[in-house]
């Protein structure tokens, strides 16, 4: 059974990092696509960033490019997303997903094309 569990999650101060895992279990991740998204109050599920499964490329959303990295450790069968520099608006839950490849990587991400899904994880930026 393809299961993905998400952790790292907590709350942290304004300019703070946290570090996202994204665990995977009944799958080999290696050639899966990866995304990262998160979804506030009252909000629309964005995509924050993701990663393809074919050649490593990457997509991330605007208002995280610079302070957030994904990255990929395919002998721990884990996807992470580094952030740093943690604003308020960035308090949402995150959920990591898992597809085949189906295109280009920043298409699947914008246009939220994932069919597994974690049970995300809370991630709260405030002091």
């Amino acid at each position: 059974q393809l299961q993905l569990v998400e952790s790292g999650g907590g709350l942290v101060q304004p300019g703070g990092s946290l570090r996202l895992s994204c665990a995977a279990s009944g799958f080999t991740l290696d050639y899966y696509a990866i995304g990262w998204f998160r979804q506030a109050p009252g909000k629309e599920r964005e995509g924050v960033s993701c990663i393809s499964g074919s050649d490593g490329s990457t997509y991330y959303a605007d208002s995280v490019k610079g302070r957030f990295t994904i990255s990929r450790d395919n002998a721990k069968n884990t996807v992470y997303l580094e952030m740093n520099n943690l604003k308020p608006e960035d308090t949402a839950v995150y959920y990591c997903a898992a597809d085949n490849d189906a295109g280009p990587i920043q298409a699947m991400c914008v246009f939220d094309v994932f069919f597994h899904w974690g049970q995300g994880t809370q991630v709260t930026v405030s002091s």
